[in-house]
């Protein structure tokens, strides 16, 4: 994904899932919680289709992505439709809300339990409570509390009751230190000299950078490091102007091995993608998945995970330049297949290998999400980066970050 420099993505932001039965006010609940009309409010059973995704900067949780999902009871071969994407959006979130309503509890006590499972926070809401006559309410509460073990919110968005009470449950909840992970961790700090490799991607469009290349650049400036950017070709001349060699080089992976073998002895060096690999999911995994592609064979099968889903373009990385590095070394009868954006195999077991993209696009929470499914079912997984230094050969010799 190309960005301008002071954009935020959506990737970083805290995903927060709305989940309940069709017509529980979801909708209704997100537009009173935003203090915007972000959701279509109808009577209609089924008005939210595919889940809606809208970042938003709300007081005191700060930015976030407020997802409205179809709901529980949808019903139907859309709706079965509708509630794939439903169990999509519950894979990213990072905290949910599930809104109870009525005395049926049974598909909301379900995904109750799937995000404590998932160790995902979780907030029961007992929503339309002005609707309820007391003795009817007080019954329903103490019913969620006895099922959940949490007294649950109670929430009106025509009165505005319990909305500023969830938005503080919300704050409470969140993990400590959600949102302070760092693309460079611990390798750079303050005064150090970094030098970025960055050869100009042919899918960003003219005067952006692609997104890796963006947040990387921003940290570094908030870290108060030094920082030079340069194309690859310009890459000696950059160390032939330097009075002292940098600390660290990010280069893309692409140019793992040029940078390598021409860098100063003393300069650390990673990748974006790298970088990205520990940032969004877990480095130490897939550095230890790396190591299953040298029990691949010629039968082999191997799945490409992309996270964008742009239009292949010449030269593309995961659809090109990857599996030509693979059947290179074990032959052209070796299968790669390639998905795409939210397209992930259930089923990983017909696999022997899965290398993930960098996944700026994505939460960590998802990228989680694929890793522990592929840790499940004892499926090797990489990342594009670890994958091309271990295939070059140099992959102890480039630093993760802690």
């Amino acid at each position: 994904m190309a960005v301008t420099l002071n954009e935020t993505p959506s990737a970083n932001r805290l995903h927060i899932g709305i989940f309940g039965k069709t017509n529980s006010g979801k909708s209704s609940f997100i537009n009173a919680f935003s203090g915007q009309k972000v959701s279509i409010v109808a009577d209609i059973a089924g008005t939210t289709t595919d889940p809606v995704y809208k970042p938003m900067e709300i007081y005191p949780l700060g930015p976030c992505v407020l997802i409205d999902t179809a709901g529980f009871a949808d019903e139907g071969e859309l709706g079965a439709l509708r509630m794939e994407k439903t169990k999509l959006a519950a894979q990213k979130t990072d905290a949910g809300i599930i809104l109870f309503s009525g005395r049926d509890m049974k598909e909301e006590l379900d995904w109750f339990r799937y995000f404590k499972e998932k160790n995902t926070p979780v907030i029961p809401v007992l929503s339309k409570a002005d609707t309820y006559e007391q003795e009817e309410k007080s019954f329903l509460i103490s019913q969620i509390k006895k099922e959940t073990g949490v007294t649950p919110c109670c929430i009106s968005s025509v009165t505005g009751e319990g909305i500023q009470e969830i938005k503080e449950n919300l704050t409470r909840c969140i993990p400590e230190g959600y949102g302070n992970r760092m693309i460079t961790g611990n390798l750079v700090s303050a005064g150090d000299l970094v030098l970025l490799v960055m050869p100009q991607d042919i899918q960003a469009p003219k005067g952006r950078l692609i997104l890796p290349q963006v947040q990387t650049l921003r940290e570094l400036l908030d870290k108060k490091c030094r920082v030079m950017s340069v194309t690859t070709d310009q890459f000696t001349g950059a160390l032939e102007v330097l009075a002292a060699p940098p600390k660290l080089i990010i280069t893309d992976s692409q140019g793992f091995s040029y940078v390598y073998e021409r860098k100063p002895s003393a300069s650390m060096l990673t990748s974006f993608s790298v970088l990205f690999a520990a940032y969004k999911g877990d480095i130490h995994y897939y550095v230890e998945g790396a190591k299953a592609i040298d029990t691949l064979h010629a039968d082999s099968r191997v799945l490409i995970a992309e996270c964008c889903t742009h239009a292949p373009l010449q030269e593309d990385i995961g659809r090109v330049k990857i599996p030509r590095m693979l059947k290179k070394r074990f032959g052209d009868t070796l299968t790669v297949d390639l998905v795409s954006g939210t397209d992930f195999p259930e089923d990983l077991t017909g696999y022997d290998l899965v290398i993930q993209c960098g996944a700026c696009m994505f939460n960590r929470k998802y990228v989680m999400y694929r890793i522990d499914r592929a840790k499940k079912q004892q499926i090797p997984m990489t990342n594009y980066g670890v994958a091309i230094a271990h295939l070059s050969g140099i992959l102890p010799y480039v630093k993760v970050p802690e």
